[in-house]
Order: structure tokens, then sequence, then C-alpha cells
């Protein structure tokens, strides 16, 4: 039985090895979607992967940001004045979620690789989810901020746990459109918490609740089904998959592809490892473009909403106080969606013109809005294209997914190697550590940042917080245009090192590198 599982076993491999190309040779249908390329088969391996694990993703990520954004919601639609929140609770509110989310995103990655995601990551959406059933019943702010402080350290599980997931099954010519499918699903749920609210307000005396808190409970009811799907559709990763609608020759498809990648399955911790991620610059680089991305937009503040709010001549009501920002995340859609097609397709691949783009227009609406004193028709301009800065997640994403792959190894006793030497194929716990690293640190300043230049005592007029993130913006393409600059250069050095001759010892034996170095050198020194 075991000679027959064992052939089996190869027969399969053997048939990936056949299917499954290094290089596909793009036709110009692959501008729309990559697919077109590939084989029947490998085409018909990945619409299941993108049925279910996109699709999963997508609409996880959309609870997460329906249960994210309904506090700016229900704050502007009577939660405020009920509960008496006329200070900055919100503030502090939106602190605490950060708060959880920050501290619990790198142990949730790294017991990712313990635990399958399947379990992991659905049992934590149920748990955010009970606890938005929660917020229903809060009756004073002390009460929320405990409660958000448990959502934020249970979603912090998905969004860095999917990018790993998602990071374990697609190829790198993969990865933009589908990253930026998915970051689409976070402007749809804002807009949709926009349009419930306005809806579920007219709930208000039923039951006994007012309409702000029926927007939790309505939150609950969407997010609990989709949590549970998880359990089913989740495919863990390629290695250890029983996704029941994989097949074997589609795990076969899986690990070839993801060895075609040079990513490894999962290995030990190790300080080795970790010295790796350290030593490397596309960690700091690509922190700092995270940082500046998700910290330079509005987000920690509903501005439209309450520049809506608080005028006098027209007076707007509750419904449209919440429907009319939601135009700035259809802008965020639209902008995502023509970003990643145009770095795909005639950008051959180049992230740094979308986020240039982003970024200046980003300056141009904020530094507008810190002036204040302009008309109205181009107040509300300003507050929808700043969607448009929104749109890069994706795209920023995608970077950190590429240069996350590899990473500079230690030198070794005898000096340093040939740079194409050092380069480390794929890590299977460097991925993870490094996504959730670039998400948290983001955060860790999105923690305390809003309660200096996003007040609720200053609004509508934040001039703090528009100037910042015209600072960050400015930043946001700097950093981008630095990163182009190392990663152009490494591409330079490999390109050039890798024509050298291998690098031999005096007895002609092949030098080793990587860990096989270190190991060596340690046994030279104990044996000095």
């Amino acid at each position: 039985m075991h000679l027959s599982e064992d052939q089996d076993q190869r027969e399969r491999s053997d048939k990936a090895d056949v299917i499954i190309q290094e290089k596909v040779q793009q036709k110009w249908q692959s501008y729309l979607w990559d697919t077109f390329d590939k084989s029947p088969e490998e085409r018909k391996f990945l619409f299941k992967l993108d049925f279910a694990l996109l699709a999963f993703a997508s609409l996880g990520y959309f609870i997460k940001y329906l249960d994210q954004a309904n506090v700016n919601n229900a704050f502007v639609s009577g939660m405020k004045e009920q509960l008496g929140l006329y200070g900055n609770e919100l503030n502090y509110m939106q602190s605490c979620w950060t708060a959880g989310y920050v501290i619990g995103q790198i142990p949730s990655n790294i017991l990712l690789t313990r635990i399958r995601p399947s379990i992991w990551i659905p049992s934590m959406e149920v748990a955010w989810t009970v606890l938005t059933f929660c917020l229903c019943r809060c009756t004073s702010a002390r009460q929320i901020y405990a409660v958000r402080f448990f959502v934020g350290l249970a979603e912090s599980s998905f969004y860095p746990g999917m990018q790993y997931v998602i990071g374990s099954w697609y190829r790198k010519d993969e990865l933009a459109k589908r990253s930026c499918i998915f970051h689409v699903s976070s402007a749809i749920a804002t807009m949709c918490s926009g349009y419930l609210m306005a809806a579920v307000y007219h709930l208000g005396g039923i039951g006994g609740y007012a309409g702000w808190q029926w927007l939790f409970i309505v939150d609950g009811i969407i997010s609990l089904p989709i949590a549970l799907a998880g359990y089913l559709f989740i495919p863990d990763v390629p290695e250890t998959s029983r996704a029941f609608y994989l097949s074997k020759d589609d795990r076969a498809f899986a690990n070839k592809r993801m060895q075609l990648e040079g990513r490894k399955p999962r290995a030990p911790y190790t300080k080795i490892k970790i010295r790796r991620i350290l030593t490397s610059w596309h960690i700091y680089a690509l922190t700092a473009l995270y940082v500046f991305f998700n910290n330079g937009a509005a987000g920690a503040a509903p501005v439209f909403a309450q520049f809506l709010k608080d005028s006098k001549d027209p007076k707007y009501s509750i419904a449209q106080i919440n429907d009319y920002p939601t135009t700035t995340y259809a802008v965020q859609i639209v902008t995502t969606l023509i970003f990643a097609w145009s770095s795909d397709s005639f950008l051959h691949g180049d992230r740094l013109p979308p986020i240039v783009l982003g970024g200046i227009i980003n300056i141009i609406c904020y530094v507008s809005l810190a002036v204040w004193d302009i008309s109205t028709g181009w107040r509300w301009t300003c507050y929808i294209l700043s969607g448009a800065g929104y749109g890069l997640s994706g795209l920023c994403m995608a970077y950190v997914r590429l240069f996350a792959q590899v990473t500079v190894c230690s030198t070794d006793a005898y000096g340093s190697l040939s740079w194409a030497h050092e380069i480390c194929a794929n890590d299977n716990e460097e991925r993870a550590i490094v996504v959730a690293s670039m998400n948290e640190i983001a955060y860790v300043l999105q923690a305390w940042l809003p309660l200096l230049v996003w007040q609720q005592v200053d609004a509508p007029q934040y001039r703090k917080g528009f100037i910042t993130i015209t600072v960050l913006s400015a930043a946001l393409i700097g950093t981008g245009f630095i990163t182009k600059a190392l990663h152009k250069n490494e591409d330079r050095r490999q390109s050039h090192e890798s024509q050298a001759t291998e690098p031999h010892l005096e007895d002609g034996s092949v030098r080793p590198s990587g860990d096989d170095v270190e190991s060596e050198h340690v046994q030279i020194t104990a044996k000095g």
C-alpha cells in the first residue's frame, strides 16, 4: 500500500512537471486576466482557487471592515448624543481597537505557521462577530473601549493571516490583480456600512434598540455565516491542504507552482532565520512605505460625514450624512482596479507610477482642505477624490510580498559570497512574520497619531490632520523612489555577479553558502 501511494504521488508530481511551466508566454488576453495564458488544467485549478480562496478572502475582508467602520457611522447617527460623547471619546474608541489590532498580529501569524489557517482564522472571525453583537448592549464609552479592544485583537488575525495564505498559493504574476480585488472589498464594506446605517436607522425603537444599535446587530448577522464558511473554504497551505474542492492533482500543481517560485514549506524558527529578516533592507524600506500609505489618509476620522453633520445651510439628514461619504470609497474601488490593471499591463509590473499619482492626488486634496477657505464644490471634490490614496493598498502589499519572498543571508567566515548565492529562497516563516510586521508597525503609528491630529474637538476643520496627511503622502512618494532604486541596484548586482564563476575553496571544493557556511564556521570555531 505504501509503495502504491508513493508511486501515485510520483506520477502526479511528474504530471505537474509537464503541465506547470516556469515561464508562460504572455498573450494580450493576460492583460484582462492572467489565467488565459495557462494550460487548461492549470486554468481549472486557478478557477477553483479563485472561487474559494479569493472569494472567501474578499468576503472576510468585507465583514472585517464592516465591523471595523461601523463605530464611525453609529457615532454620527445618534450614538454620540445618546451616550453623551462630546469630547474625544471616538478617538479613544479607535485607539483601543488599534491597540488590540497591533498586539495580536505577529503572534497570530506565528501561530498560523503551526495551526491550520482553516481553523484559526474562522475562529477569530466568529469571536469578533460575537463581540460586534455585544456593542449594541454597551451603555457607556468605557464599555465600548473594552469591547473595541477585543474586536481589534480578534480582527488582527485576518489581514496578515490571509496575506500569508494567499501568498502560499499564487505566483508573483498572479498576485497584483488578486491583491487589489481583495483590497477593494474593504472599500465596498465601508460604503455598505454607510448604506446600512441609513437603512437601519429607521428601525430605531423596535425591540427597545436605537437605530445605531441596530447597525451592530445587522452587521453581526451578516458576518456570522461568512465566518463559518471559512472552516470549509480556506485551503490552508499547499503541503497541508485538505480542502474538499481540490483534487490530488490540484495539490500536486500547487506544490509545483510554489516550487517554481522558490517557496519552501514550513521549517523551525532559528536565530539564523530571524537574523536574515532583520539584516535585509527589504523589511525597513517596505515598512516605511506601508506606514506612510496606511497613515496617509483620513480613515481615523469620519471627516466627510462630520463636515456634512456640521453644515447648517443646507441641513443634511442622517441618511444623507451616511450616504454621501460613500462616494469617497467608490473612487477607491475604481482607482484600485485601475492601478492594478495598469501596473500589470502597459506599466509591465512597475508599481511606482500609480503610487506617485495617488500620492500627488492626496497632496492636492489635503492641502486644499487644510486651507479650508475654498469653494464648497471644490471641498466636496477633495473629500471624494481623496479616495484615490486608499486605492494604493494592493500595490503596496504587492511590493511587500515581492520583497518578502527573498532576503539576504548572513556572510560566512570566509567573507562575502556572490550576491546571487546569498539571496535565500522564499521562507515560509519569513513571509508570515514580514507581512504581519509591515501591517503591525503601520498600526503602531495609527494607535497614537489620531489622538494628536484627528481630535474630535477640532471637527470638521481638521487642519492638523490634513497637513499631516500631506507630509505623509510626500514621504510615500519619496520612499517609493528609494525602494525602486534599491531594487534596481539589487537586480544589477544579481545580474552582474551571476555571470561570475562559482567560488571555490583552495582545495578545489565548492564553497558552501547560507546556513551550511554558518554551520561550518561554528564547527571550525569549536575545533579551534
